[in-house]
């Protein structure tokens, strides 16, 4: 059986679609920065999607070529996720998303290095025929956060949102929002084949106590 990110750390990817608090451990990532309504067909978000999974499947069939990766195992390639930040805003204002600002990232297993991604970065790129340059290697310590699962579209993310911020004011917590602690986003649902109203999403945002 291939490894599965969401089924052996269900406790950061499926939670339940109430508030709940959880410390998250280090990762690494695929990334892609831009800038824009992740909805503007041709925009950076659209551009950034296909590099992200052309990356994440050089890795995962990597066993396939004559490159060798250390501790190799299969896996699932995770779900597609995205941290989500507005200049001047705590969280995010979901009426102004021409100015969003965002990393979108899939997760690596732990035994990718970062000679590793490049190399998959580079032969995904001759092989795909596709400009794989933004691409990063990046590594993210959530740390301490609120989290919830949110069911339906996007835009209705707010009322999940409502519920996070009820709970950390009656358990001792606030926000801790900054640089680098950023509105969070798991996307358990293919858009392309689910109805919105359908959607899942993990919402986690950085918290401390209060």
């Amino acid at each position: 059986m291939a490894f599965d990110f969401k089924k052996e750390y269900k406790e950061f990817y499926m939670p339940k679609n109430k508030p709940e608090i959880v410390t998250v451990p280090p990762a690494n990532y695929i990334a892609v920065r831009g800038s824009g309504d992740p909805n503007e067909e041709g925009g950076a978000y659209k551009q950034a999607i296909p590099i992200l999974y052309a990356v994440a499947y050089t890795l995962k069939m990597s066993y396939k070529t004559d490159y060798r990766i250390p501790g190799y195992f299969d896996y699932v390639v995770p779900p597609l996720e995205g941290f989500w930040w507005q200049d001047g805003v705590e969280g995010v204002d979901y009426g102004k998303k021409a100015d969003f600002r965002w990393i979108s990232v899939i997760r690596l297993p732990d035994f990718v290095t970062p000679a590793d991604f490049q190399w998959a970065k580079e032969r995904a790129a001759a092989k795909k025929k596709l400009d794989c340059s933004a691409a990063e290697f990046l590594t993210v310590e959530e740390g301490l956060c609120v989290q919830i699962l949110h069911l339906g579209p996007f835009d209705n993310e707010p009322a999940s949102v409502a519920l996070m911020d009820r709970h950390l004011s009656e358990n001792g917590y606030q926000y801790d929002f900054s640089d680098t602690r950023l509105h969070h986003e798991i996307y358990l649902s293919d858009a392309r084949k689910v109805a919105p109203e359908n959607w899942k999403t993990v919402i986690r945002h950085p918290i401390k106590k209060r």
